[in-house]
């Protein structure tokens, strides 16, 4: 072929031609870089060929097509290629990525183009070039049906501007529904971030990104809520950030030919804190976006990472069974987790049914009183941070979640139901109390108890305050048993999800 043929590239394979054979005339300097005249878009690239010296236009473009052969570039719409002048006398060529001239290969979009003009000899010469686009990114995922119609009509929040297709609106990862007028076109994905053309960044976030649900007002970008870097808009379902790329804390690096941008948002957690440690029941939310733009262009691909904390690992220890600490599967007490089943992964403020009882005892008069109940980020008792659960035998009052006693009775079943105690707590998490990070290791609970036998001087109840019932207390002659090393089994916790 014309120019490129004079490389002894072999026929049949122009597009390794085009990528490792060198071009046998002049290239244009500063072509690929300058963005005013190369510009990629979604479906087709776009090339502005300015004046030359004498102010005149080129005489004649020349492109190839994908089977080698050479051919005037002119509109052309079955070629997808379209040519025409702008104000200034420049010419302007679109040319689409599914058309004649459009090669790809290797992640990009290739197009061999060259343009007649003359050499210092003042002979005629036909320079080339070859101009490249990052293939475009695929089309994000749109939410299934069910997700769609599961978003109130008040919930919702409008993805595209009118008028919209359902293939544009389901090409950006959102729900269509053709019978809403205001807002067909809304998100409906747990989270849909992009990068627009005049280099912003946009990123939608839903309350189902996590379990539990996230609280939208605590969400924010790493960096601060400086000004212009704050929700643009929020509803009860979803908020929405936008934002130049040059601001909010956003950093920038090259890597190779790419220019990559990179931001991070983050929730705030309500902390809950005694004198021996803090905890949360709120999840742990960071989304990291990353935005590449190409060198040559202004094609925005986008990368997407949600970084969560790995899964405890299983912990249990043995020990003397003279007391019992198990975890119910559900709330009627009526089947219970194994060891092989520990640690527990539970979702952050999901109800814990937590049993205590006596093993290897018969004697129907004995009394289970729990003393104090806690837990720590450790099989070790005494490790600190620590956060009560039990405290004399009552729920802790500082907790806003506190623990709820649930009566034992006849009426259960048990042959020995005074050997038992049954509590619900929701789960949480510690938190760093300097640094305000969550831990990343599971939550072992404890308990120290006694077993109590009822006398005329001792009742072996606890009276707590009145919005709790009374049950078994140390107020009697107690029969001490000791620390039980199977007691200090781990509940685990859930991590934040992104559900796509």
């Amino acid at each position: 072929m014309a120019g490129v043929g004079q490389t002894r590239c072999p026929l049949g394979a122009v597009l390794l031609c085009v990528l490792y054979c060198p071009l046998a005339l002049g290239t244009w300097d500063g072509f690929l870089e300058d963005s005013s005249i190369l510009v990629c878009g979604r479906k087709s690239l776009q090339f502005t060929l300015p004046l030359s010296k004498d102010g005149r236009v080129s005489h004649e473009l020349t492109a190839w097509d994908t089977v080698g052969r050479s051919h005037t570039l002119q509109n052309d719409s079955t070629c997808g290629v379209w040519v025409s002048q702008t104000p200034d006398g420049s010419r302007k060529v679109d040319a689409s990525y599914d058309g004649c001239y459009i090669y790809e290969w290797n992640g990009n979009y290739l197009m061999v183009v060259g343009i007649e003009g003359t050499d210092v000899d003042g002979h005629k010469a036909l320079r080339e070039s070859v101009l490249r686009c990052h293939t475009a990114q695929p089309a994000l995922d749109a939410p299934s049906p069910s997700v769609c119609a599961a978003i109130q009509s008040q919930d919702r929040l409008s993805c595209m501007l009118l008028p919209i297709t359902q293939g544009d609106c389901e090409e950006r990862g959102c729900c269509y529904d053709p019978t809403d007028r205001l807002k067909p076109c809304y998100y409906g994905n747990t989270v849909t971030a992009q990068c627009t053309p005049d280099g912003q960044f946009s990123i939608v976030v839903s309350r189902d990104v996590t379990l539990p649900s996230l609280i939208l007002d605590s969400v924010h970008l790493a960096s601060g809520s400086s000004t212009g870097c704050v929700p643009v808009v929020k509803n009860n379902a979803f908020v929405l950030f936008q934002f130049p790329l040059s601001a909010c804390g956003t950093t920038f690096q090259m890597d190779g030919a790419m220019g990559v941008y990179e931001n991070e948002l983050v929730a705030d957690q309500d902390v809950r804190t005694w004198s021996l440690g803090s905890i949360t029941r709120d999840s742990t939310f960071r989304l990291h976006v990353r935005c590449s733009y190409s060198a040559s262009g202004n094609f925005l691909p986008l990368s997407i990472q949600v970084f969560t904390l790995p899964p405890p690992p299983a912990v249990s220890q043995p020990g003397p069974l003279t007391l019992e600490l198990r975890i119910a599967t559900e709330q009627g007490y009526g089947s219970y987790y194994a060891d092989r089943d520990y640690p527990v992964v539970k979702v952050l403020r999901d109800p814990i049914y937590v049993e205590v009882r006596i093993l290897q005892r018969t004697d129907p008069n004995l009394v289970l009183v729990l003393h104090q109940c806690w837990a720590t980020p450790s099989a070790n008792p005494q490790q600190q941070p620590q956060w009560p659960v039990l405290v004399d035998g009552c729920p802790y009052t500082g907790d806003n979640y506190q623990t709820q006693l649930v009566p034992v009775g006849a009426a259960t079943g048990l042959q020995f139901p005074s050997h038992y105690q049954h509590f619900i707590i929701r789960t949480f998490t510690f938190v760093d109390s300097a640094s305000q990070q969550t831990f990343t290791g599971p939550v072992y609970l404890h308990c120290s108890a006694s077993v109590c036998q009822p006398s005329l001087l001792a009742s072996c109840t606890t009276s707590c305050p009145a919005a709790v019932r009374e049950y078994p207390s140390s107020s009697a002659s107690l029969l001490p048993v000791g620390w039980d090393n199977s007691a200090w089994q781990a509940w685990g916790f859930s991590k934040p999800v992104l559900r796509n």
